[in-house]
């Protein structure tokens, strides 16, 4: 491995033990950091030689013992542009970030949104430790939450990392050891302990900024349980502490889930807007902190996952925000 001008120059000898003849699967089997895109990318832009020609074909068949020269071209730098923006990072080392984010931080530069998002802060925060997703010098967003939605995020620092969390968020759990949990404060309480909401989602038919349970949708499957139960002012049930674990990564899943089945999230003026009046019947503690919420009552409190690099299972747990301790005081107050 040499610098070339500002390219990385990479070898790989042929061993014939790839599993596979082609080109792009054996520097695949070899160079685990860069992604089989990135390499494909590599491989048709000619920065893959053997011997003194450019192999522009990745179904292209190799031999034992040829040797393959690799010019990696350095990351350019990413746009957008990194902001000095504070971060709670929870745990961060070369291959992966994990945060705890704030409420109203966006994730990725939008229309409405190009500046002062998680990505900008994150190029900042990051700088050079950054080699990469395929070429640019950008975070890897493998998971999103709302912009209003509290909790733990995991963000790739380059193509092996960025490769791995996306095979286990597409997964969610079913064959590997992947966690999401969220805290959730809905409106009412369940008739049972514990249920599962397995719904499609889809874009709404009228308003396209929602999310709406249809048939046309994608799979989504939210599980959800019980923590504690609250009563209003006259004594009877009005809402619920949830734990919700997802086997699906659709936008607004649980937002959307939660109101499917008559439970929509505190706060939530997009999907539980005619659950308003039910906040009359909340005691003065409780009314005055969901006042002063201004958001969905929703937080990412576990993530689960194996690190990308070595495989070793990985826990995370982060305590409810500021604002829902307060609301939950204020629920509890009731009782």
């Amino acid at each position: 491995m040499e610098n070339s001008g500002s390219a990385q120059r990479l070898e790989v000898v042929v061993e014939g033990s790839e599993g596979s003849a082609r080109l792009d699967r054996v520097l695949a089997a070899h160079l685990t950091d860069l992604s089989r895109s990135r390499l494909k990318a590599l491989i048709l832009a000619g920065a893959v030689q053997l011997g003194d020609t450019a192999i522009r074909d990745p179904a292209y068949h190799v031999t034992s013992g040829d040797t393959i020269r690799i010019d990696v071209p350095e990351a350019v730098p990413a746009e957008p542009k990194g902001e000095d923006i504070a971060l709670d990072i929870v745990f961060e080392d070369d291959d992966i970030v994990v945060l705890n984010k704030p409420k109203g931080l966006v994730v990725h530069p939008a229309a409405g949104h190009e500046t002062g998002t998680l990505v900008n802060a994150l190029i900042a925060h990051c700088g050079t430790s950054l080699s990469g997703i395929g070429g640019v010098r950008r975070p890897g967003i493998v998971h999103r939450l709302d912009k209003d939605t509290t909790g733990l995020m995991v963000v790739a620092k380059n193509d092996l990392a960025h490769a791995s969390l996306t095979a286990q968020f597409a997964d969610h759990g079913r064959t590997g050891p992947m966690r999401r949990g969220y805290m959730a404060f809905a409106w009412g309480v369940p008739g049972r302990h514990r249920g599962t909401v397995d719904a499609p989602i889809d874009r709404h038919p009228h308003a396209r900024e929602k999310m709406a349970v249809r048939q046309s949708g994608r799979e989504a499957v939210t599980h959800w349980e019980v923590l504690e139960s609250y009563a209003g002012r006259d004594g009877k049930p009005i809402a619920t502490l949830l734990a919700c674990e997802l086997e699906t990564g659709r936008t607004h899943q649980i937002r959307v889930h939660l109101a499917h089945i008559g439970h929509p999230l505190m706060g939530d003026a997009v999907y539980g807007p005619h659950f308003k009046t039910k906040a009359n019947q909340l005691g003065p503690e409780s009314q005055s902190a969901l006042a002063a919420l201004g958001r969905q009552a929703l937080h990412a409190y576990l993530l689960v996952l194996e690190h990308p690099r070595t495989g070793e299972l990985l826990h995370w747990e982060a305590p409810l925000p500021e604002d829902l301790l307060l609301l939950q005081s204020g629920l509890k107050a009731a009782l």
